[in-house]
């Protein structure tokens, strides 16, 4: 099986799994038969990606069973990721749960699903409110004795957190949200270079604005996560950054450059600029998609023009 860190030296991109949960529901990004994701995660294995990231709120469980089902015959030679903590009930209620007796269950539920007897990171996706987070990680410690998993995440997760997690266990990966408008996770970044833990960037793209393809006049279908007014994802919360956007994109493209490119420039600059072992979750819904990504990692933005689109960020 590949190490932990061969998987993330591998490529400066990880598969966002989010983007194979079809008509699922849940967290999602809309319609995509299952012979289409299981396609296209054998195009991107077959394009040097090795991290493939899911969770079990994405399409409620079938982004898990697609990801199992295409990394079958592959299974040692890709490094799969996936959660526990966001769960539901039978009518498709959703709650943030991190007790002992959920994680243990949604462990055993997403094993199923994935068809592995071992998920090399196992993360908790989002902070629970009532539960400690020292009480989660003593069920993925046992876990990870039982070989069950090989590695644990923390999602979503602060500095203090960390350390009391590292009170029981070794959290190796930290995966939080980082782009040109949210950059918060930063302050992490020394400590997390110093104790030579990883770190995954979800958001990358920002679910589209940042590429430029998503705005104002853009229509998503019943099952994408993006036709909900959610408090992430409303006019309010995204017009400013929509505001930069309109400034930026001209501003880069007479320099030669994409949104796309300044995406995944800005998070490798920082990763670089700590001595950070990082890299960038990114969705994909087709091949070509994926071609695109793959090609703007080619064409990285320099450093100058990167702090000339934070500036119109901050001014937006």
């Amino acid at each position: 099986m590949l190490t932990i860190q061969d998987a993330f030296h591998s490529s400066p991109i990880a598969f966002g799994g989010a983007s194979i949960s079809g008509e699922g529901g849940g967290y999602g990004f809309g319609g995509m038969s299952e012979v289409k994701a299981l396609e296209l995660v054998d195009y991107a294995f077959n394009k040097g990606l090795k991290l493939f990231d899911t969770a079990p709120i994405y399409g409620f469980g079938v982004s898990e069973v697609r990801l199992g089902k295409a990394i079958k015959s592959i299974r040692d030679d890709v490094f799969i990721i996936s959660k526990s903590g966001i769960d539901w009930d039978n009518k498709k209620n959703v709650a943030i749960r991190n007790d002992k007796k959920t994680t243990q269950k949604m462990l055993e539920e997403s094993l199923k699903r994935l068809g592995t007897d071992c998920i090399d990171l196992y993360m908790v996706h989002w902070p629970d409110a009532e539960t400690d987070i020292r009480k989660t990680m003593e069920v993925l410690v046992k876990a990870q004795d039982a070989n069950k998993i090989r590695y644990i995440g923390l999602c979503n997760t602060n500095q203090d957190e960390l350390i009391k997690a590292a009170e029981v266990g070794r959290v190796k990966v930290v995966q939080n949200q980082l782009n040109i408008f949210e950059r918060s996770s930063e302050e992490l970044f020394s400590s997390l270079a110093q104790n030579k833990q990883f770190f995954m960037s979800w958001g990358t793209l920002d679910k589209g604005i940042i590429t430029g393809r998503v705005n104002r006049n853009r229509s998503f279908d019943k099952d994408d996560v993006r036709s909900s007014d959610a408090p992430w994802w409303n006019d309010e919360v995204n017009a400013p950054k929509l505001k930069a956007m309109a400034k930026i994109l001209p501003l880069i493209s007479d320099h030669g450059h994409t949104g796309l490119e300044l995406a995944l420039s800005h998070n490798l600059s920082l990763y670089e600029q700590y001595g950070l072992i990082g890299t960038s979750l990114c969705g994909a819904k087709s091949p070509e998609q994926l071609d695109g990504i793959l090609a703007a990692l080619a064409n990285p933005l320099p450093q100058d023009l990167q702090v000339e689109a934070l500036k119109c960020v901050k001014n937006a």
